[in-house]
């Protein structure tokens, strides 16, 4: 069995999933106080088949579907969210001023690992949020943060294969 992390013959621990960025599109800086992405999940329908006199039921892969994902971050003065989630509404009121060309985006993930190295990467294929939250309750009792999140759908993800294994610093 070939080792877990080739570059890194010493490291016997997995990845920590607490080192990531997201970025919309090509942009090159990060979409700003991301605290959490919920986990990243696709599935194929089975099709069972049988030929005429064979006892034996065969199965295949049917349909792929790609589930949604959500992302979090404290609410900031920075409107990315809000502007994104804007083109669905506009959208469904007929709003003059809606654009379909800045509805759906690829989105990338970057893991990183705790020297701050890309770990892994998934692209994200014409995304769009179907949910938005603004906030979540207001209580002046809270001792946390004040989040905001997106739930956003996909067409389909993969892991990006440039992305590989480099030697810890």
């Amino acid at each position: 069995m070939p080792p877990p992390f080739p570059a890194n013959l010493s490291r016997n621990l997995p990845y920590l999933p607490i080192r990531f960025l997201l970025h919309w599109e090509q942009n090159p800086d990060p979409v700003a106080g991301i605290s959490k992405i919920t986990a990243l999940k696709r599935s194929s329908a089975v099709v069972e088949y049988r030929q005429g006199g064979d006892p034996l039921t065969r199965k295949g892969p049917g349909r792929t579907n790609y589930d949604p994902f959500t992302a979090e971050r404290g609410v900031t003065q920075d409107k990315d969210f809000i502007t994104w989630a804007d083109y669905v509404q506009k959208l469904d009121n007929g709003h003059p001023t809606t654009s379909l060309k800045n509805l759906r985006r690829d989105l990338t993930v970057t893991l990183l690992t705790e020297d701050g190295q890309a770990a892994m990467r998934w692209i994200f294929h014409r995304c769009w949020p179907s949910e938005f939250q603004a906030s979540a309750d207001l209580d002046a009792s809270a001792t946390t943060v004040l989040i905001e999140h997106m739930i956003i759908q996909n067409e389909g993800w993969e892991i990006d294969p440039t992305v590989t294994e480099q030697p810890e610093i």
